[in-house]
């Protein structure tokens, strides 16, 4: 049966002069296989497909309506079509997901050499419980999202700074009748507007920047240096992904990342190292074969696009079934 839209229902209604909805709600109840499908019941807690396990996985979670959250396992040979799709659980209980992984057979689980995953503690125990013989990889992404957020926060906290000085900064030329122009900077910035541009800036390398902005950040680093100083440890992290040739050579580029990071003494970049301390196996685990979770992320923006053609999910299990048809 081809799948279709739920808007080219609406369109080849209104070019046949039948009502879209109505056409959608005969292609649901009749025209697709959704009303005899063999999953519908158990739908909205669990679906699983042991046929498209293989031996490198993603496990991520995705909200597919109104927030709620969704645990999902792909097979990334797949790459994003059909075959995609292991399995679909809702919420990120591990109990409940463990226990219907476990229904599938172990020599299929078996198959499992690599799960790519987030940091999170309960992606981990499902894979350690379901895929023992899998390699657990943490992905580096979410690994520099967290210092870039450190980065941020720095900024941002120099930012209120700079707001509140400004408006007293004019509070006080107001009492008297008098207007106050605030400083610029030769780039025309004002330092409140330096703070807010510099944003973007930061999550680029150096070598990615403009011209524009290679000008703010030379202003930026000079009126703030602790930023340059967490600018430069963010960058750091940064290239010890990016340069490492084993787990060894990590090991040795993030003890002394770690090091630094207690040099600057700066509290959000502790939390960060503490935090690659207590992860450090899945996140050396990225150096076997470079994996990462892109592919899980890649295809959670798939949902998203699938999701927008819906204009929202009204009916999760039908919802459910049309993914599962194209991806699973």
């Amino acid at each position: 049966m081809v799948d279709t839209k739920a808007s080219d229902c609406r369109t080849i209604g209104h070019f046949y002069g039948v009502d879209g909805k109505k056409l959608q709600r005969q292609y649901k109840d009749y025209l697709s296989d959704f009303k005899d499908w063999d999953q519908k019941g158990h739908a909205k807690q669990w679906l699983i497909f042991p046929e498209n396990i293989g031996p490198y996985l993603s496990i991520d979670e995705t909200a597919l309506s109104k927030g709620e959250l969704y645990t999902i396992i792909t097979n990334k040979k797949a790459k994003g079509r059909k075959g995609s799709i292991v399995a679909i659980f809702s919420g990120t209980k591990v109990g409940p997901i463990i226990e219907q992984l476990m229904k599938i057979s172990a020599k299929e689980r078996a198959k499992v050499k690599e799960i790519t995953m987030d940091m999170a503690n309960s992606m981990k125990t499902i894979s350690k419980k379901c895929f023992p013989k899998a390699i657990q990889v943490t992905d580096r992404f979410h690994v520099q999202k967290l210092a870039l957020e450190a980065l941020q926060d720095i900024r941002i906290k120099h930012r209120w700074d700079a707001i509140d000085l400004e408006n007293e900064q004019i509070k006080q030329p107001r009492a008297k009748n008098k207007t106050f122009v605030p400083k610029e900077f030769n780039n025309g910035d004002t330092r409140k507007q330096l703070l807010a541009r510099s944003r973007y800036l930061m999550y680029k390398a150096p070598n990615n920047w403009t011209e524009n902005q290679y000008i703010r950040s030379r202003i930026l680093f000079d009126q703030y240096p602790d930023i340059k100083i967490a600018f430069d440890l963010a960058q750091g992290l940064r290239n010890i992904f990016n340069t490492a040739t084993s787990i060894e050579t990590a090991y040795t580029k993030l003890a002394h990342w770690y090091k630094d990071v207690e040099n600057t003494g700066f509290r959000a970049f502790n939390t960060i190292a503490n935090t690659i301390t207590l992860n450090y196996r899945s996140i050396l685990n990225y150096f076997i074969n470079r994996s990462t979770n892109a592919s899980a992320e890649s295809f959670n923006a798939k949902i998203k696009a699938f999701r927008s053609q819906f204009r929202g999910v009204r009916n999760i299990e039908f919802f459910l079934f049309r993914l599962t048809k194209i991806f699973a």
